[in-house]
């Protein structure tokens, strides 16, 4: 049986995420009506304890909800992108569908790699501002302890291919820091 939860980082996983919140959100929402209804057709009164239990059920209730507003916003690596990005997925630790949130801006990143030193990755969205999603990424990485990373952040599709063949032919060493890189990245993105 296939496994139907995408993981983070993969081809799929804001559209996967989207449906599983809206379900439970629904269930969370269904849950708390369904105590509710409970206590009122019991005591036939709404001054009960199921009621409270089913307004404090709300609370995980809107915070999905919120959550899966958050998701319908965001847009995944299209299929085109992945199909042109794909060759380079064995050769450079590759990650799809990040959506990465600041207070003051959200920034789309369809596809990015690490190698090396080097953080390259690339928006699909016109409203994503490359500048500012390159300060964004740099901040946390320093946040971190993490120095030395240089990021770059593209728009133009050609360039970012281009890019990606010159990561594939750089003889580099592994990053000592890399499994931090990627649970920062996990972990300042969508989930």
């Amino acid at each position: 049986m296939k496994n139907k939860i995408t993981p983070k980082g993969s081809f799929g996983y804001i559209q996967n995420r989207r449906k599983f919140t809206a379900l439970r959100t629904i269930l969370y929402f269904a849950l708390s009506i369904s105590l509710y209804v409970a206590g009122y057709v019991t005591t036939g009164s709404n001054k009960n304890l199921l009621t409270i239990v089913a307004v404090l059920g709300c609370l995980p209730s809107c915070k999905s909800a919120v959550n899966f507003i958050i998701f319908l916003r965001a847009k995944g690596c299209s299929q085109e992108l992945r199909d042109a990005v794909k060759k380079f997925d064995t050769e450079l630790t590759s990650f799809y569908d990040l959506y990465f949130t600041s207070y003051q801006k959200n920034y789309q990143v369809s596809h990015m790699v690490l190698k090396g030193n080097v953080l390259c990755g690339i928006t699909e969205s016109e409203k994503c501002d490359v500048n500012e999603a390159q300060k964004h990424l740099e901040q946390m990485l320093l946040q971190e302890g993490i120095k030395n990373m240089t990021v770059k952040i593209f728009s133009d599709r050609r360039k970012y291919i281009d890019r990606l063949s010159q990561l594939t032919e750089l003889e580099t060493e592994e990053n000592k820091n890399r499994d931090e890189i990627v649970n920062l990245l996990y972990s300042i993105s969508l989930s």
